[in-house]
């Protein structure tokens, strides 16, 4: 299993591609594919046929999975920044390589 940097909950922005330049936060990762969900970004309409729960049916917008190599992690300052890795405390936590501080 790959380890990716970006993990649920995280406020990302778009570096590439039709969304460049909005943000969000992680609602779901998906490992497998190195995709992610993000909350407000990358909007598809997708059909929904009728059923008992939804008697009407129509078109239903939701958010589409968008790669892992287009997200940057934003840290406090709100400065898009890269993840590394180091151990405090006997404790494995993720930095900020732009501003060294802990996330």
């Amino acid at each position: 299993m790959k380890k990716l940097k970006i993990k649920t909950g995280d406020t990302v922005r778009v570096m590439a591609g039709d969304h460049k330049g909005q943000e969000g936060k992680v609602q779901k990762v998906l490992i497998e594919k190195n995709k992610a969900i993000v909350e407000g970004v990358n909007m598809v309409s997708k059909h929904e046929k009728p059923s008992a729960a939804n008697p009407q049916g129509g078109i239903k917008k939701k958010e589409a999975a968008i790669h892992i190599s287009n997200l940057s992690l934003i840290d406090k300052k709100g400065d898009a920044t890269r993840v590394g890795y180091r151990v405090e405390n006997d404790k494995k936590v993720r930095f900020s390589k732009k501003s060294n501080e802990v996330i």
